[in-house]
């Protein structure tokens, strides 16, 4: 049908494999590997990053984006935009934090906010309050709930202040109705600590917060089917493990958040 002489066709079929389409076969394979172990999560950058890593190998990321779009895979990317409850505080802390987001040591600088997640077939909500530490982006503490109160808020800072008795950070926070009550103005200046807001519809001041929620529902939440609550709420805290343990950032030297925190505690 193609018009190829036959002698030509056992030519193609019995030469020997060049050593680029052995290696472009190899990395089909571990990208299909990647692919499913990480649940589609990672596109051709961190793809490329979890490839280079885990294999000692410095692959561009064009020649790793060109095998993707060959093979037909990319990450699962979904957005999806929260309505805040808003309130009258009872007090408000100016922007100490002032979109610097870089710490020079640990404990420096913390984040923090809330996030819910819903699913079809259930009323109720399920609610996310973590902490990052800006050194290295670890989830140092979390809380979940079905509930958005003062509680989730309190309980998370109880934890982080428990686990990191000596730390003295910058808390940073947006305006919501946990952060700008009176008891939890008592709690982060009994920890003396300095309490750090965004101004008024400033997301961007908590841009490395709000970017861990995105990266999380992109990876874990959206495009996915859950049971029940407990059931996602059981993937969400998989996830941070992940995400603490074994997402490599390109920032960190191509280390995961706690691998990071670690190597910073033994040459400290």
């Amino acid at each position: 049908m193609l018009g190829i002489p036959r002698s030509s066709y056992y030519k193609f079929k019995n030469r020997p494999k060049p050593n680029k389409e052995k290696q472009d076969e190899l990395l089909c394979n571990l990208i299909n590997e990647y692919n499913a172990t990480f649940d589609g999560i990672l596109g051709y950058r961190r793809m490329t990053l979890f490839i280079n890593r885990l294999n000692q190998q410095t692959y561009s990321e064009g020649y790793i984006h060109r095998l993707m779009r060959y093979l037909g895979i990319k990450s699962r990317i979904r957005r999806k935009k929260v309505n805040r409850r808003r309130t009258k505080p009872d007090y408000v802390a100016e922007n100490l934090l002032a979109r610097d987001f870089i710490a020079k040591k640990i404990n420096e600088k913390w984040l923090t906010d809330v996030t819910e997640f819903s699913i079809p077939g259930d009323s109720r909500k399920l609610y996310l309050s973590p902490i990052m530490d800006l050194y290295d982006n670890n989830i140092i503490e979390y809380e979940l709930s079905y509930r958005n109160n003062n509680r989730l808020v309190f309980k998370m800072f109880d934890k982080a202040v428990k686990k990191y008795p000596d730390a003295k950070p910058i808390f940073h926070s947006d305006r919501g109705f946990q952060y700008t009550s009176k008891v939890f103005k008592t709690k982060v200046e009994a920890a003396n600590m300095k309490k750090s807001m965004s101004r008024v519809g400033k997301c961007i001041d908590n841009g490395p917060m709000e970017g861990f929620f995105g990266t999380l529902k992109s990876e874990m939440f959206h495009g996915k089917s859950f049971s029940s609550l407990e059931d996602l709420k059981e993937k969400v805290i998989i996830y941070i493990k992940f995400y603490n343990n074994r997402r490599f950032q390109k920032k960190l030297g191509c280390l995961s958040p706690l691998e990071y925190r670690n190597q910073a505690s033994l040459t400290a």
